[in-house]
């Protein structure tokens, strides 16, 4: 388990990795939601979401929230 930065919230977020990609290169309007170590670990463009960890595996709802927004906000 590790903790990362995040947009998401104003304090550490867990991120727990198993056989995690790496975002090697992020093309335009792909906006970095969190970070581990200076790398991108959560990415969104529009209502497009991926994360190379896994935050089911936490106690921390900050993500499901998140992605739950993301997909009943209408803009």
């Amino acid at each position: 388990m590790l903790f990362g930065e995040s947009k998401l919230k104003g304090e550490p977020l867990e991120m727990v990795f198993i056989r995690a990609p790496i975002f090697e290169a992020l093309g335009p309007g792909v906006e970095v939601l969190a970070t581990c170590h200076g790398r991108p670990v959560m990415v969104r463009q529009g209502r497009i979401l991926a994360a190379a960890f896994h935050p089911e595996l936490t106690d921390d709802c900050t993500v499901h929230k998140y992605f739950l927004h993301l997909v009943t906000s209408r803009s």
